[in-house]
Formats: structure tokens, sequence, C-alpha cells
């Protein structure tokens, strides 16, 4: 049974916004390349989550009649991309339209990320004696601590975490299990509000997930990025934060300090090392600003 197509763009679109951290802008723009391409579709009685490569390339060939620029053909093939991947890994479709589909060449953008002050900075707001402010301030923690994506902290359950050899099971996408290394902070962080909080925010409602709503489910994604952004705005943070710039400045800051890249792809979950090259054209990118900024001769 093929799935409803409308609502799997909405709960793409969800994961734009809160997981991947897109702009408004970007996600605007993407969505609507998606609604262009599924009216494209439907001249021939197609569903966008059905479609083959011939679709797609039908489609590509139509939008360069319109002499757009490559940017502009490049976010249609960004988003389309993002889509199918995104259906892939829901498990959604088997093939993937747009494995054999190449992308123009364009400068590539690099992630925003939090400096070392500013992640200071966020983690002096939190009021440790509320109950809830001291779940959020674990879980942000943890998520700077391990690099995790938001919908897998969501996911963590208590028997997940291994104490004594301080390491987490984490199953991150398409179920690939993963132990990622706990720091010190982010142990004794969870160590209390297991010990102190948990319970309380739990009341009578049975549950296995780490971290819980005051309903006593597991808090989702989207409620995550709406309480960042509230620590955010009280740090006085002007930068544009999601839970996924937490993954990027643990990255990033691990490569500052001259981790490994094939140990920071380990620790992500990235299958392919070319995603984890990204944090390395960032720091290229620092290097050539810090020698246009100071060297006599820059």
């Amino acid at each position: 049974m093929v799935a409803n197509s409308s609502s799997v763009v909405r709960e793409f679109q969800e994961y734009l916004e809160v997981e991947r951290g897109l702009s408004p802008n970007s996600i605007f723009s993407y969505i609507s390349d998606l609604h262009k391409f599924e009216k494209f579709v439907l001249k021939s009685k197609q569903n966008i989550i059905s479609v083959g490569i011939n679709e797609i390339q039908g489609f590509l060939r139509e939008e360069s009649e319109r002499k757009l620029s490559n940017r502009s053909k490049a976010r249609i093939v960004a988003a389309l991309r993002q889509f199918y991947n995104y259906l892939e890994n829901q498990e959604l479709i088997e093939t993937n339209p747009m494995d054999n589909v190449e992308s123009p060449k364009i400068e590539r953008h690099l992630p925003d990320y939090l400096s070392k002050d500013e992640i200071q900075s966020l983690f002096s707001v939190f009021d440790q004696s509320n109950v809830l402010e001291f779940r959020d301030l674990t879980m942000f923690e943890l998520l700077y601590s391990t690099g995790l994506r938001i919908t897998e902290a969501c996911s963590l359950k208590t028997t997940d975490i291994d104490t004594v050899n301080m390491l987490l099971t984490v199953k991150g996408k398409g179920g690939r299990e993963r132990l990622v290394p706990l720091g010190e902070i982010a142990l004794d962080y969870l160590g209390k509000y297991i010990k102190n909080f948990r319970n309380i925010i739990k009341g009578r409602q049975e549950t296995d997930f780490l971290f819980i709503s005051r309903k006593g489910g597991s808090i989702n994604r989207k409620s995550a990025w709406r309480l960042l952004k509230r620590y955010i705005i009280r740090a006085g943070i002007k930068k544009n934060i999601t839970p996924h710039t937490l993954r990027h400045s643990f990255a990033t800051h691990l490569l500052q300090n001259n981790a490994d890249l094939r140990s920071v792809q380990e620790l992500l979950g990235h299958i392919d090392i070319s995603t984890t090259q990204i944090y390395t054209h960032l720091l290229t990118s620092e290097l050539k600003a810090s020698h246009k900024k100071y060297h006599p001769r820059h």
C-alpha cells in the first residue's frame, strides 16, 4: 500500500525543521519544489512516493528549460534528494530514484555551530533546582557531549546507558546501532537526573524512555527544538540554533582539538566519510579567515 503523499510531505517538513535544522526560507523552498514535482507527476496520474528515475529526469529537464541558475537547479536536486533519502530511511521506498542523479557544482554550505564560549553561556542559564530545566540541561548536554541527533536522544531508554563503561547504545538511521562514549559532565547530569528528577516528572506513568514529558511519554524532537530556543534567547545568543547545531558544535570542536576524522565519522554515525568532511571545510574557512585577518601579506 502506497503511503499518503501529503502526510509524508508534512512529516518531511517537520524533519527538515527540527532534525536537519534548515532555515525557514530553505524549508519553504524545498517544500515548494516538492509540491511542484508533485504536480508534474500527477499529470501522468502517479504518486511522488512511487516514481522512478525517468520521472525525476523528466521533471529536471522541464525545470532546466526555465533557464535557472546552477544554485536553483542544485536546490531542486537537493530537495528531491533529501526527500527520497528520508523516505528510504523511513523504509517507505525500497529503491531511491535519486541514487544516480548528479547535482550541479556550487559552493557547499557550511553548517553553523556554537563557539566554545557560546556553549559555556548556554549551559550557564539553566536553573538546576527546577525539575524540568534540569531535564533539559541533561538532554542538551548529552547532545553536545555525544553528537547525537535529536531523534536518537528522544528515543533513548534508561537501559541504553552503561554507567560503568561510560557508553551509550544508540539506534541511528536505518536501525543501525552504535556505541558512543559519554563525557564525565554528561554522565554526572544523567546520574542526578535519573536519581532525583526523572521519577518526579514520570509520576505514576510507566515508561522506559530516558527523557520524558510531563505527560509521561517521550519528549519529541519538536518540543526539544522549542525548549532549546527558550534557553538560547535567555543566553543572549543571536544565531539561528536548533538541536542539530549542538551536533555540529560537537564535531567541530573535536576536529579543532585534532580528533581523527574517521573517529568523528564513527561517533556521528555517518556511513560515508564525505558527510563528515564538511567539518574540515569549516575549519579550513576559519584558517583562511585568520590568515587574512592577521598575516601582513594576505
